[in-house]
C-alpha cells in the first residue's frame, strides 16, 4: 500500500469500504475508472492483502467479461456460504455490439433476490461510463427516444456506489514513485541520476504513469544486479 503514490485519496476511500464489507458491515460496489497506467488493479489487489493483514478472511474471485452472463449461478452458489467474497472485473469495457453489460446489471443489483450480502462487486476500466462515448453519442442521434437510450446506457455505471477517478500523474508524483520502489527494494541511485534517466525512459515511451515508472524501476535493478 505504501508504495502506491498519488491515489491516497481512492486508497483510503476504498480500503475503508472494504474494511466495512469484511467486518460485516453494509458496503458499496465499487468502479476504478480513469487514466491508464495508474494503480487501478494493483490498489484492489492490495487493499485485499492490507484487509487479510488485519485478520479478515475475505476471498476474491476475479471475473472474466465473458463470464457475467452466467454470474447469477455464481451468486446463487456465493449465498449460501459462510465466506465473504470480492468479485473483481479488471479493464472492463463494452463494444457497440456488446450486450453483456445487461448482464452486469443484474450482478449489482442482484435481480429480485437482491445482491447477496456477502459478495461486493469491484470493477476496473479506462472508461467513466464503461462504454465508448461515440457508442451514447449515437444514441442520442439515432434513437426514438435518444433520452430514454442513452439513460439505458449510463445506468449501469450509476449502479456503482463507488467512483474512484485515477488522472495522469505529474513528474514530481513519477519521481517520487521510482525513489519510493529504490528505497523499498534497495537499489542505490542519485537523485541526479534516476531523475536525469526517468525522464529520458519517460520521454522514449511517450507517457508518464504508475506502470511507466515500475517498468523503468525494473530496468534500473536489473543493471543494478538487485532481485525484486
Amino acid at each position: 500500500m505504501d508504495l502506491l503514490v498519488g491515489i491516497n485519496r481512492a486508497r483510503d476511500t476504498l480500503l475503508a469500504n472494504t474494511t466495512q464489507f469484511a467486518r460485516g458491515l453494509p458496503a458499496n460496489n465499487a468502479l476504478l475508472w480513469g487514466s491508464r497506467g495508474m494503480g487501478k488493479s494493483s490498489l484492489v489487489k492490495a487493499v485485499h492483502a492490507a484487509v487479510l493483514e488485519a485478520g479478515h478472511s475475505v476471498k476474491i474471485v476475479e471475473l472474466q467479461r465473458e463470464d457475467l452472463t452466467s454470474v447469477a449461478r455464481l451468486l446463487n452458489l456465493l449465498r449460501d456460504s459462510d465466506e465473504r467474497f470480492i468479485l473483481f472485473c479488471d479493464d472492463l469495457s463494452f463494444s457497440h455490439d456488446d450486450q453483456h453489460y445487461k448482464s452486469l446489471k443484474a450482478v449489482l443489483d442482484g435481480g429480485i433476490e437482491g445482491r447477496p450480502d456477502n459478495v461486493v462487486f469491484y470493477a476496473t476500466s479506462n472508461r467513466r461510463h464503461l462504454m465508448p462515448r461515440d457508442m451514447i453519442e449515437n444514441e442520442r442521434s439515432s434513437a426514438i427516444s435518444p433520452s430514454e437510450a442513452t439513460e439505458e446506457k449510463v445506468s449501469l455505471s450509476d449502479r456503482f456506489g463507488l467512483w474512484l477517478g485515477f488522472h495522469p500523474c505529474d513528474q514530481d508524483s513519477y519521481l517520487a514513485m521510482i525513489r519510493g520502489y529504490c528505497d523499498a527494494y534497495g537499489v542505490e541511485i542519485e537523485d541526479e541520476t534516476l531523475r536525469a534517466e526517468a525522464i529520458e525512459w519517460q520521454a522514449t515511451r511517450g507517457a508518464r504513469s504508475g506502470r511507466v515508472a515500475w517498468q523503468y524501476f525494473t530496468d534500473l535493478a536489473g543493471r543494478r544486479g538487485v532481485s525484486i
